[in-house]
């Protein structure tokens, strides 16, 4: 590797370990096998276009990996609710599994405030991820999936996602199990009325 690339796995590092707001360049620079300080500037321009590179990164990893873990849950032949509470079981363990990587989207979504790259960057993965999870969700490729199941499914597959997470990473104690996600949902559902479009 050069030191563009000891650079990113130095941030990536530092991210994991410190979070954005307490790594500093002497940090990264450590981290990064002894790159000089000066490397950042020369390779990224500043240390804020370094962190949002390899928060970047991360944010693709953890996006990969939720997307793996959301395809293969449930056992085949299960009930859709069987199969539905089996993913949010998958995604529940990955909150511990991967924990750096959750926080480090929360902080993206702070960070994206001081970065128009950063937001669209992040604007455009949740686009992504909404028409992923309909499609996960429906069953079908995502190529296939319409803007309005997007905005509808998608949306709200995506706020419980990232609402668990909140709750989850500040206190797993209380956080709500898969089971009683469904049981919300059903909550839910009797609320609004099933017969209704």
């Amino acid at each position: 590797m050069g030191n563009r690339e000891d650079l990113l796995a130095g941030a990536r590092r530092c991210l994991e370990e410190k979070g954005w707001a307490r790594t500093t360049v002497r940090d990264i620079a450590a981290a990064s096998g002894g790159v000089s300080m000066a490397a950042i500037g020369y390779h990224f321009g500043s240390r804020e276009a370094l962190l949002n590179a390899a928060l970047i990164d991360a944010i693709d990893e953890w996006g990969t990996h939720t997307g793996r873990t959301l395809a293969a849950f449930g056992t085949e032949g299960a009930k859709s609710a069987e199969r539905y509470e089996a993913m949010w079981n998958g995604i529940i363990e990955s909150f511990a599994a991967h924990r750096t990587l959750w926080l480090a989207s929360i902080e993206a979504l702070a960070q994206a405030e001081h970065s128009e790259d950063l937001r669209r960057y992040l604007a455009g993965g949740q686009a992504q991820g909404r028409r992923g999870l309909a499609a996960i969700l429906g069953g079908v490729e995502e190529d296939t999936v319409d803007d309005k199941a997007a905005r509808t499914l998608g949306a709200v597959q995506m706020a419980l996602l990232t609402g668990l997470m909140t709750q989850w990473l500040t206190d797993p104690d209380q956080a709500p199990t898969s089971a009683d996600i469904v049981a919300g949902l059903r909550a839910l559902a009797r609320i609004v009325g099933l017969d209704h479009p």
